[in-house]
């Protein structure tokens, strides 16, 4: 099994100084393709730096990111936006979603990204909210969605097309119990078939659906847990409580 996402001894400071801050230290960290792994820790501890850094979106002060054996730090600027669009699928806390495109038009919008023709992706971004409940929001626009079903469309389209890579920060924090384990789920699901997946948390419910959790302090990984049960053990019993 390999690895997509590598740390390699990974750090980030922000400031200099006696304002330096140190957001991740010496971090070792890898994710294998088809593993779901759950970040937990307190505020401040490095969990939203140490997504941003595994999405390419910011550059270690030092160590290497290696995303599918790619070393981040020697790529341009373009080639990890590439990587970005083609390997990973991102759920932000704020949605990022683009108002002037429906729902099906946000999902649909990295097939088409990729050169998928517009009809083929509107199917399956169609499906994709089918899924999660929002089949008959699909031509309304964000503005007319409630927060959780925002989050769902963020989540549907993150999680669309042949991405390797799934981060999710809290992708559950404005959705009911009902829905939150639809998400999950459909993560699940898309690990099955080799995503690998990071989810940022302060759930534990949500947590326990992870393969591996990871603690971080101040930074550090200062432990980690994997679950004795399988992916598959956990579909079959349902809902971990």
């Amino acid at each position: 099994m390999s690895a997509a996402v590598e740390f390699r001894q990974v750090s980030r400071t922000y400031g200099a100084g006696a304002a330096t801050v140190h957001a991740l230290s010496d971090i070792d960290l890898a994710v294998d393709d088809g593993e779901l792994v759950a970040i937990m820790g307190p505020s401040g501890s490095g969990k939203s730096t140490l997504l941003t850094i595994a999405g390419t979106l910011e550059i270690p002060t030092n160590g290497d990111v290696l995303v599918g054996g790619a070393a981040v730090r020697q790529m341009s600027s373009k080639e990890r936006a590439a990587l970005r669009r083609r390997w990973i699928g991102y759920v932000f806390q704020d949605f990022n979603l683009l108002a002037g495109l429906t729902a099906a038009e946000n999902v649909a919008l990295p097939l088409e990204l990729d050169g998928v023709r517009v009809r083929p992706a509107r199917k399956i971004a169609l499906g994709v909210l089918e899924e999660l409940g929002l089949a008959d929001r699909a031509n309304r626009y964000p503005d007319d969605l409630s927060g959780g079903e925002r989050q769902r469309v963020a989540i549907a389209r993150a999680i669309v097309g042949d991405r390797r890579l799934l981060l999710a920060d809290e992708p559950t924090g404005a959705l009911d119990s009902a829905n939150g384990e639809a998400v999950m789920r459909m993560l699940r699901t898309a690990c099955k078939r080799g995503v690998a997946g990071v989810v940022v948390t302060h759930d534990a419910q949500l947590a326990s659906w992870a393969d591996r959790i990871v603690f971080l302090r101040d930074g550090r990984v200062v432990d980690q847990t994997v679950r004795p049960a399988g992916p598959e053990s956990l579909l079959a019993h349902g809902s971990p409580r």
